[in-house]
């Protein structure tokens, strides 16, 4: 009830100096918004890169290749892989993007055989539309919610990206990867022969294997088979596959953290000074409350009391800022055919919480020994 009691007052206190509350709370707020966007970009890249146990599915890709349009594997491959051991799915796909490089309005189209997107389906949720209207048209797309979002696109209408033409059929969210949310995708024969590349030609294979531990010997298995074939393949797993091909993607992402660093940072010298500020303003009332009965440790908790509160207003503000941006703008960074979504998910919204919190606690540590240390005499002195 006592510690309650001094949170009170100390909310008093934040209440009383509304401008300088104010005005440290708008710069956590900016902090904060800063470290939960940035901390967006790591945990996507996170779940785009790191493999699990739960991962089974390699990428056979065109050897020394780099952009899916410099790769191109012969469909017959499919056959091939399918009777190796540990395979239980072979899924050719066309890939057609509207920019190789790294770019922040990047399309992919993946082009997949009616047949097979029963195996892809599983990880999609239908947010509008449905399989049916996508196997009823032949030029028919199911796009990813991020580009459905940044390209203003509900069910029926067209859209064209390098030089594609399709009708939305269906906007799906995917529960697996991140990648999917700016993803096209449509009839394989369709992309074929609009992006004039040809029947019988895909850019890679999506191989399912039966567990996470046959992914090595699969993937060897692949380019053993095909190394002296006119076009020899390079197998990988799929997260793998994306780490050595967005490289300059994920220098450009791994280099943020320092600016996320130096945000904590900012904000901690920006509350602590405040703190110190009040504290020095204060110095009579704090001599009073000594003299009243007042423990040393009663006013380090008022002072640290007070430094998280400002600390947590601003986190939220902050967070949840950052969360509304990140939504609404459907932020994509793609690069050779990868595309990474930023959607802010429930640890990131914990961990920013959380540090906002800590962060009170550690910048209100120092002015809190400053303002209990002193006698009552030494404040008295210094009024």
């Amino acid at each position: 009830m006592k510690s309650f009691n001094l949170i009170v007052v100390a909310a008093k206190y934040a209440y009383r100096n509304r401008t300088r509350s104010v005005l440290t709370t708008i710069g956590v707020a900016t902090g904060m918004f800063l470290f939960t966007t940035i901390e967006t970009m790591q945990s996507s890249l996170r779940s785009a890169t790191q493999s699990t146990a739960n991962d089974t599915t390699l990428i056979v890709f065109r050897e020394n290749r780099f952009c899916p349009s410099t790769s191109r594997l012969p469909e017959y491959y499919e056959s091939e892989i399918k009777r190796m051991d540990g395979v239980t799915e072979v899924i050719p796909v066309q890939i057609l993007v509207n920019n190789c490089g790294t770019s922040l309005d990047v399309v992919v189209f993946r082009g997949i055989p009616s047949s097979k997107v029963g195996a892809l389906s599983e990880k999609m949720h239908f947010l509008h539309g449905s399989l049916s209207k996508w196997l009823e048209r032949s030029d028919g797309a199911l796009i990813g919610a991020n580009l459905a979002q940044r390209r203003r696109l509900k069910i029926g209408d067209s859209f064209d990206a390098a030089g594609v033409t399709v009708t939305v059929a269906g906007i799906i969210r995917s529960s697996e990867s991140s990648q999917d949310e700016n993803v096209a995708y449509v009839h394989l024969p369709f992309l074929q022969q609009t992006s004039r590349i040809g029947l019988g030609v895909v850019t890679q294979f999506i191989v399912k294997v039966k567990d996470s531990s046959a992914l090595d010997s699969v993937a060897k298995q692949i380019d053993l088979r095909f190394k002296n074939e006119p076009e020899p393949t390079n197998t990988s797993p799929e997260k793998a596959f994306f780490a050595s091909t967005a490289k300059e993607l994920i220098e450009l992402i791994t280099f943020s953290r320092w600016i996320g660093i130096a945000s904590v940072l900012a904000v901690i010298g920006l509350i602590a000074n405040t703190i110190l500020i009040a504290v020095r303003s204060k110095i009579s009332e704090h001599a009073v409350l000594k003299t009243l009965g007042y423990s040393q440790g009663a006013i380090a908790w008022l002072i640290v009391a007070e430094a998280v509160i400002l600390s947590t207003l601003g986190g939220v503000f902050g967070v949840s800022a950052a969360t509304i941006f990140l939504h609404l703008q459907s932020i994509t960074i793609g690069n050779e055919g990868l595309a990474l979504a930023f959607i802010p998910t429930h640890s990131v919204w914990l961990i920013g919480f959380g540090l906002s919190w800590t962060l009170g606690v550690i910048a209100g540590a120092y002015p809190a020994w400053q303002a209990s240390s002193h006698s009552i005499a030494e404040n008295l002195r210094a009024t």
